[in-house]
């Protein structure tokens, strides 16, 4: 939940700053500030995940994006107390007083949601987390709903006395934001993972002198277990980011549902140092593996469904959304199908895996790490050999070329024949 509020937060804010063309040194200090209380929310999750019976957690959480929402509702009116520093395309208008009320009216829809999700949380948990998930999921919902209602009704017409806004707040992000948004998520996750085994992994030399008589070898022997996983979970975010990549070649514009199904996609990937965590502790916690097992299994699958849900969502409008090379079908459908298709099912199978073999739940997912890269390889060495196979079915299908004098000759005929109509 704070991985997606954070995340509506980070793209709000984005498309806030595409409103403001110009900053001073009083934008800085209010973008600063934003940019503090952003980063406070992940201390509230963790008190609300560690005291979830004092409601204190909940109520700083809201507290939080309430000033978030105030700063941000600070910086647009101030920019707009200053024509000069907003983007051209406001300055020029005529409506800026409507354009400025119709962003401030997108910005506090959230700090209002959460507001009453304090409210609720000082006497009914429930209805707070519905609120805070309320404030992920209500602009897909209203442009959802719009689209519905569109499609029954027939689109209607603007009032003739409306102003035609061009800029919206939950309009997509452009392509190259997005990826740098994912670059960045995948990054900090792997370094969330090397982290974790430079902290927890360094034996203690008084360990290494008295326990294993000075044998550094000896003591990181212990450590095997925790540094297969770390590679494995390493090649897993790796593998991920490589297919997130290539999506996102073929993609050319992101819409509103392929947006929202890669923060779901990233909200799981974020998890993977937690699915870390459970596979290096197979060796000191066995009687829970098969539950550990599991969880990986899970998390692996919700982060790669949803990159295969991105493409499907995709192909769905190709005219809009992809690059031209890449529409209407083809291999490079095929081949991006196959390749997104491989952490699913490979993760679905070690789960069902682990169901009719739970004794060996263990060897099932560390042999699902390794296989998963070379069936990567695999499934681009069958590629090449399927296409250098058409490749010579098209070659031999194709009649031989007619040697010069035939050539020759069939021209002059086809001089002597009439000309077609």
């Amino acid at each position: 939940m704070t991985f997606l509020i954070v995340t509506e937060a980070w793209a709000a804010h984005i498309r806030l700053f595409q409103a403001v063309g110009k900053t001073d040194d009083t934008l800085a200090l209010l973008n600063l500030a934003c940019m503090m209380t952003i980063t406070f929310l992940p201390y509230t999750f963790s008190l609300m995940v560690t005291f979830p019976d004092v409601p204190l957690g909940i109520f700083l959480f809201c507290m939080c994006v309430i000033a978030i929402g105030a700063v941000q509702a600070l910086i647009v009116g101030y920019a707009f107390h200053f024509p000069h520093l907003l983007s051209p395309q406001i300055q020029r208008s005529a409506h800026r007083a409507l354009h400025r009320q119709h962003i401030l009216g997108i910005v506090f829809r959230g700090p209002a949601l959460c507001f009453m999700a304090a409210i609720f949380s000082l006497f009914f948990f429930p209805m707070s987390y519905l609120l805070m998930a309320t404030v992920v999921f209500l602009p897909h919902v209203s442009k959802a709903t719009s689209w519905c209602r569109d499609k029954l009704m027939g689109r209607r017409e603007p009032p003739a006395h409306s102003v035609p806004f061009t800029f919206d707040l939950h309009q997509p992000l452009s392509k190259e934001r997005v990826e740098a948004f994912s670059d960045g998520v995948y990054a900090i996750v792997a370094t969330l993972l090397i982290l974790d085994i430079c902290e927890d992994n360094v034996p203690d030399p008084k360990d290494v002198r008295e326990q294993f008589r000075g044998s550094l070898v000896a003591a990181l022997s212990v450590y095997g277990p925790r540094f297969l996983a770390y590679f494995g979970s390493f090649t897993t975010v790796g593998l991920l980011w490589f297919a997130h990549h290539s999506l996102f070649l073929h993609v050319r514009r992101a819409t509103p549902p392929m947006g929202l199904l890669n923060t779901l996609s990233l909200a799981f990937v974020g998890g993977l140092p937690l699915a870390y965590q459970q596979t290096a502790a197979f060796a000191r916690q066995p009687h829970d593996e098969l539950e550990r097992v599991r969880v990986s299994c899970a998390i692996i699958f919700l982060a790669s469904i949803f990159q295969f849900a991105i493409w499907t969502t995709a192909l769905l409008q190709e005219a809009e959304t992809l690059q031209p090379s890449v529409r209407f079908g083809g291999c490079e459908h095929t081949f991006m199908f196959a390749k997104l298709a491989l952490y699913p099912c490979a993760s679905l199978l070690a789960f069902a895996s682990t169901c009719l073999l739970s004794r060996f739940s263990t060897a099932i997912f560390h042999l699902t790490q390794i296989a998963v890269p070379f069936a990567f390889l695999l499934l681009r060495l069958l590629v090449r050999l399927t296409l250098a196979g058409l490749r010579g079915l098209r070659g031999l299908a194709q009649p031989a070329e007619p040697l010069p004098s035939q050539a020759g000759e069939a021209d002059a005929q086809a001089q002597l024949l009439p000309a077609p109509c």
